[in-house]
């Protein structure tokens, strides 16, 4: 009988053990403040061991209100959850309640903003450092310094489709795209056709300039005539060739269209902010025998523009054409700061795979985006 009794001995004792040892829910609750944020979130934080698929609830309340409202149920095993949405001018009080049904009050907490998102400041150092670029390379260009741009064969072409459409006394066609003046696309468009006008007037050629958006029309008007201007040839620019069509995407190119066909041009020129109206445009060139041009910085359109032109400004040589031609000292500013960053960008690329190769991960570290 003795043998039988210790066994149930045993028995009471560990049930004993188990209901006064700590709860396997022991926790402690924090609420902290979310770094490099707008100060609109607090990230609450619990300790405990908790098998995943077990739901807490979290409560909140806008101190001094007593109220808890209820939040949200999450995973107890996730271990932390981020409220967002709130104030910067309330404090909060947070009521966990655990699987085990054990509720924690936390202490009253207030979200801050932080004046800098010190998890990006790589990108701000970057940021500041281009535009330090910028505006030196300006201010050398505005002083007189003569800089390298590399000769864009799409630009040699305009002067000989210029020529050619002389020849054949056909007029030349400009279409600058079908965006406003807010796409910078529309804005170099515009100082290509300034050159292009010179060149027309120069030839003594006619150039027909269809606009898509009504603001477009008054700065291409100017450009075109600038360029006649500037070419001591004023008295050959006629307004009436900067036309308004439609700022209906394939109504505009219908018109467009009906252009090349009526006044068979010899010589169309795309350059700008093109979409689904690439193609039509460049296959109805096409079949007019034109010699054909084109540059757009949308390079979901090029395919279509470099299968049906001649030749083909790809991305970013629009700009480099725009600064190429004009000699803008803001515009060549920008392009050679914008060389200069490109080169770094690559030279960071390279010692990043360096470092990786050999296990160094403090230098990618630092260029993470979180």
């Amino acid at each position: 009988m003795k043998n039988l009794r210790l066994p149930a001995v045993s028995i009471v004792l560990v049930v004993l053990v188990i209901l006064a040892a700590p709860s396997v829910y022991a926790q402690r609750l924090t609420v902290q403040d979310v770094p490099n944020d707008d100060g609109s979130a607090l990230i609450l934080s619990w300790e405990g061991d908790f098998r995943e698929g077990s739901r807490i609830s979290i409560s909140r309340a806008a101190y001094p209100d007593t109220v808890l409202r209820p939040v949200r149920e999450v995973d107890a095993s996730v271990g932390e959850f981020t409220d967002s949405g709130l104030s910067r001018r309330a404090t909060y009080v947070y009521r966990v309640t655990f699987p085990d049904g054990e509720s924690v009050l936390s202490d009253p907490v207030s979200p801050a903003a932080s004046f800098i998102n010190k998890a990006r400041l790589v990108m701000l150092v970057i940021l500041a450092l281009f535009f330090l670029f910028v505006i030196v390379y300006i201010q050398l260009a505005a002083a007189g310094r003569e800089f390298f741009v590399r000769k864009i064969t799409g630009l040699a072409a305009i002067e000989e489709a210029i020529g050619r459409a002389t020849e054949m006394g056909r007029p030349v066609l400009y279409v600058p795209g079908i965006d406003d003046l807010n796409n910078i696309q529309t804005i170099a468009s515009m100082v290509i056709l300034n050159d292009v006008a010179r060149l027309s007037a120069a030839y003594e050629t006619p150039i027909i300039v269809p606009v898509c958006r009504p603001f477009v029309v008054p700065v291409a008007e100017e450009a075109v005539k600038q360029g006649f201007l500037n070419a001591g040839r004023p008295e050959l620019y006629n307004p009436d060739n900067v036309r308004y069509l439609s700022d209906e995407q394939f109504a505009f190119t219908a018109g467009v269209n009906g252009i090349m066909l009526r006044e068979k041009t010899a010589a169309n020129l795309y350059l700008g902010s093109f979409f689904a109206e690439s193609l039509i445009l460049a296959e109805t060139g096409f079949s007019t025998g034109a010699i054909q041009i084109a540059g757009t910085a949308n390079i979901h359109q090029l395919p279509f523009f470099v299968a049906a032109c001649d030749y083909t400004l790809i991305g970013e040589e629009l700009y480099a054409a725009s600064a190429y031609l004009s000699k803008e000292p803001k515009l060549l500013g920008t392009l050679k700061a914008s060389d200069l960053a490109k080169v770094i960008i690559i030279a960071l690329l390279i010692l990043g795979c360096i470092t990786e190769s050999a296990g160094i991960t403090s230098f990618a570290e630092w260029f993470r985006a979180r």
